[in-house]
């Protein structure tokens, strides 16, 4: 999968015990198994959580190999700026340019927003609320960031088109679990997963098709927080 350096040459040893896990246990095991396109989804979502833009580039130009939407791709780089920051994203937005471009995909794409700057915080709110209960109806009041929050988060990317409300919450799951450092949202969204029907077995798979990119302790991070917020949730049921 990953040998654009030729690792097979150089690191023949690592290379070859690595790749029988990450391409073919991995993939494989047992129960954990995903559909291409919702693995690809998340692997990619998740390079850019740990800026893996290296293996981003590889990874993505598989997928599109294996016929994954350069609109979906193009999707996970945009709402990822609201969880990076632009800093962090700009590499792979040019990354993601590039490799389509040598694709021969025509640039830009079609467009996808369905909002206006005139509707974008009634709109943003509202998938707030679809997402996370009616309690955030008036969250946006709380001050000029859950205004913003509301309005450029939820408001200029959720209500984009190319991918629905589940795939958004479930790559925000992955930005998430592989940058570290964002528990308290982690557990948020993991509630967002759970409660859009993105369950349990889809997010413990989604962990195991990307550990091998992020490695032990923040896969086990999140596999902690999967269970923690599951349990509440299933605590605070109506009887």
């Amino acid at each position: 999968m990953i040998d654009k350096y030729n690792l097979m040459a150089t690191d023949p040893e690592f290379i070859q015990r690595h790749e029988a896990f990450a391409s073919d246990e991995v993939v494989n095991e047992d129960g954990q198994t995903l559909d291409h396109e919702t693995r690809y989804m998340a692997i990619l979502a998740t390079l850019l959580g740990c800026q893996g833009v290296e293996t981003f580039k590889v990874i993505l130009a598989e997928a599109l190999d294996q016929n994954f939407s350069p609109i979906m791709a193009k999707e996970i780089v945009y709402q990822a700026v609201d969880y990076l920051g632009f800093g962090r994203v700009y590499p792979f937005l040019t990354a993601a340019n590039d490799v389509m471009t040598e694709k021969g995909i025509q640039l830009p794409l079609e467009d996808q927003a369905t909002t206006t700057m005139a509707t974008r915080l009634e709109k943003g709110s509202e998938a707030q609320m679809a997402i996370f209960g009616p309690g955030m109806k008036d969250f946006w009041r709380g001050g000029h960031i859950n205004r913003w929050l509301a309005a450029n988060c939820f408001g200029d990317y959720y209500t984009r088109k190319g991918l629905d409300l589940k795939q958004r919450e479930l790559i925000t799951f992955c930005f998430l679990a592989a940058q570290g450092g964002c528990e308290s949202q982690l557990s948020s969204h993991i509630f967002g997963n759970l409660n859009l029907g993105n369950d349990k077995a889809l997010l413990m798979k989604v962990v195991s098709q990307c550990l091998p990119f992020i490695g032990y302790p923040r896969s086990l991070n999140a596999v902690a927080a999967i269970q923690k917020v599951t349990e509440e949730m299933q605590k605070n049921a109506p009887k």
